[in-house]
């Protein structure tokens, strides 16, 4: 990723990569609307199979309003990656104010058992960036 909107993180082998981009045919900015689709990248550089356990994220807007979201998994699913495997998925974020930014870790449990937690590092949510979304 080359955007310095987007984050792109190591932890134990395991490479998040995270952008966002804003969808205003879904937002209504008269009413504090903001939505943004976010998509994360899991890419398996380590040695060993991992699952995905939960997820938190820390979202703070532009008025420095804090939230914190957690949960098992992620849309749903709690996958597994081999070695050199990759999952992808799409979400989304409604903010109050036009920009924004995300950042938090996944649980993992590695095939040996010992768990850990994989960093996903800041990334923006702007209304007026040129965003991509991991292309």
């Amino acid at each position: 990723m080359t955007h310095t909107n987007n984050s792109d993180t190591v932890t134990e082998g395991l490479r998040i990569e995270a952008a966002a981009q804003y969808l205003p045919s879904e937002s209504d900015p008269e009413r504090g609307r903001f939505i943004f689709i976010y998509r994360i990248r899991m890419t398996n550089d380590s040695d060993r199979s991992m699952q995905l356990k939960t997820r938190s994220w820390l979202i703070i807007d532009a008025d420095s309003k804090r939230e914190v979201v957690q949960g098992e998994g992620v849309v749903g699913k709690q996958p597994s990656l081999a070695q050199g495997e990759t999952f992808e998925y799409t979400s989304y974020c409604p903010l109050r104010t036009d920009w924004g930014t995300m950042e938090g870790h996944f649980s993992f449990e590695a095939e040996d058992g010992q768990e850990f937690k994989a960093d996903v590092g800041r990334f923006y949510m702007v209304i007026a960036a040129e965003n991509v979304i991991l292309s």
